[in-house]
């Protein structure tokens, strides 16, 4: 049996039609990360239309060779997501089976929902892929769990590209729950973050991790406090992609690391 029709009868997805949109999370970068379903979808797919932080690794396994870049990167120019949707729905309405492929998973930071609606709008069908989101992925590899009996009750995932700007939403709110955060885009706004959330009664030694690149030949980790972190981020040239970890999670890294298999 062909590993195509092997991964069909594994996950029992419905048939890629010609018109249809799969939007899938490519998890953090590494294939290992990959369902099977989206696996199956990267076999499938007459073309790819996919985001800057979809690996090499992950795009190889693509049955075409039609991929189309539409990534978007903080700081550099970018394609609109205006023109992304256009060109969706334009692929669907040509017949393509058209895969459109996210890092991480496509509901978490990743406009997914907003794809989504607009293909509704115009009238293409599509479906939702789930992927491993990045930060799950990323802590795991930096053995921090990401809920903890008697460190966290909960966890809060926000992204941070516009803290301190007109509309974002209360760090200091956040910062009075006492749970621990995980900070998408937010490398460049480190330094506000940290002094909302000081200033919204987190101590300045709580624990901070940088998680730059994980599941990646690149991937590397600080670990500082509120207090530090902007400071060790800029010493140790940290840069995007990173996520950032803030709470007493973090102090569960120098438990377990060292003696995992």
């Amino acid at each position: 049996m062909h590993l195509s029709d092997r991964l069909q009868e594994l996950v029992g997805a419905p048939l890629f039609d010609p018109g249809h949109v799969w939007l899938a999370g490519a998890g953090p970068g590494h294939p290992r990360y990959l369902t099977l379903e989206v696996v199956d979808a990267l076999f499938k797919a007459d073309v790819i239309v996919h985001d800057a932080l979809v690996s090499d690794a992950v795009l190889s396994l693509a049955a075409t060779e039609d991929l189309v870049f539409v990534g978007k990167r903080g700081g550099r120019p970018s394609v609109a997501q205006e023109n992304i949707t256009v060109k969706l729905i334009e692929l669907a309405r040509a017949g393509k089976r058209v895969l459109r492929l996210k890092g991480g998973d496509p509901y978490i930071f990743g406009r997914g929902g907003e794809e989504a609606e607009a293909l509704v709008k115009a009238g293409v069908p599509f479906r939702a892929l789930p992927g491993m989101t990045s930060a799950l992925a990323a802590l795991a590899s930096a053995n921090i769990p990401a809920t903890m009996r008697g460190l966290s009750r909960s966890i809060t995932f926000a992204t941070g590209h516009a803290a301190g700007m007109p509309g974002d939403f209360d760090w200091k709110a956040l910062a009075r729950t006492g749970e621990p955060i995980v900070v998408y885009m937010g490398v460049s706004t480190i330094g506000t973050i940290a002094r909302l959330l000081i200033e919204g009664g987190r101590q300045p030694d709580t624990p901070v991790a940088v998680l730059m690149a994980a599941s990646t030949p690149h991937e590397r980790s600080l670990v500082a406090t509120l207090e530090t972190v902007e400071a060790e981020v800029a010493r140790q040239n940290f840069a995007a992609p990173a996520l950032i970890v803030i709470g007493r999670i973090v102090s569960m890294q120098a438990v377990l690391s060292g003696a995992e298999a």
